[in-house]
């Protein structure tokens, strides 16, 4: 029989610019509900766009916290961060990148917040306690505070209050330090959501200096110790969690006019988050704090307001 010599290897068919986005937006709307409903009030480019980084940033946190996560090494981060670099060059390699290099054409970024993302991921590989607020801060800013740069290149800013003659040449406010602070507000407020299925993962991501202070310990938590000590400890993890909302608030005012309301609704409904936490008696351990789908909706004429007036 004539030996055929080996076919070259095919290049991977990748799905259509449309049907990427599609792809993105089942998986925001499947794993992050309360960000997805936001994300429902911007205008469609904004709304897809926002949802290819979403899918992004969550199959990046899937390499550390996903089914596969046994398997990631240093070396599976090497090689995510070269196909992000096959990204941000115009080569997807797979599906849910078609819709990133879409974005990131209609709305130009800079790659480090995309490399610093990867670099928290890698904290996760070695890290499963933080001594400081300030060790958990940088674990913050990589996983969460970079989504705020990211997005903010998607909301835009607001032009219209440098309209008088005198003005024009002067450079819009870029919110960036409060949209890093809402980034960080909303990861200290997944940390405190999520704390009884970190602990059956043996992390904690509460900072040892804070359990220490309330003479807390590690055994009580990862025995699930609800008591007054827990208590007050998590009204201070709340009260620090509040203070990046209203740092993050500050800057919303100066987002382009049609982002102003979106992301309104989404700081307040991820705030009550914390609200939800506070309604089980701080009973992080063996409850899941969630808002309800009627609280959702009650929250968004006023985000609204908010959007008009602030």
């Amino acid at each position: 029989m004539l030996q055929l010599p080996d076919s070259p290897p095919r290049m991977k068919t990748l799905v259509s610019v449309d049907e990427s986005y599609k792809l993105c937006r089942h998986l925001t709307a499947k794993y992050a509900k309360t960000f997805y409903l936001g994300t429902l009030l911007m205008s469609p480019v904004k709304r897809q766009s926002i949802w290819s980084i979403y899918a992004w940033c969550r199959r990046t946190d899937e390499l550390v916290d996903g089914p596969a996560s046994a398997i990631t090494t240093p070396e599976t981060l090497d090689l995510w961060e070269q196909q992000l670099e096959s990204i941000f060059a115009g080569r997807p390699l797979e599906n849910y990148d078609v819709a990133l290099v879409d974005t990131l054409q209609r709305f130009p970024m800079d790659i480090q917040p995309f490399r610093d993302m990867i670099a928290g991921q890698r904290m996760d590989l070695y890290r499963s306690r933080y001594e400081t607020f300030e060790d958990l801060y940088l674990y913050c800013y990589r996983v969460a505070g970079t989504v705020g740069l990211m997005s903010t290149s998607v909301m835009g800013v607001d032009n219209t209050i440098y309209a008088a003659p005198w003005q024009q040449n002067k450079q819009p406010y870029v919110p960036i330090e409060e949209a890093i602070a809402l980034g960080i507000a909303n990861q200290l407020t997944n940390i405190l959501r999520d704390v009884g299925e970190d602990a059956k993962r043996g992390r904690i991501y509460i900072p040892l200096e804070d359990l220490a202070k309330f003479n807390y310990t590690e055994q009580d938590f990862f025995k699930g110790v609800v008591d007054d000590r827990w208590r007050a400890l998590m009204r201070f993890q709340i009260d620090r969690a509040r203070q990046f909302y209203t740092t993050s608030d500050q800057g919303i005012t100066c987002l382009a006019s049609d982002a102003r309301w979106p992301v309104w609704a989404a700081s307040m409904l991820y705030g009550q988050i914390l609200e939800a936490i506070e309604r089980n008696d701080y009973d992080v351990f063996s409850q899941r704090a969630f808002v309800p789908q009627w609280k959702k909706l009650r929250t968004l004429p006023i985000a609204w307001m908010r959007s008009q007036v602030l």
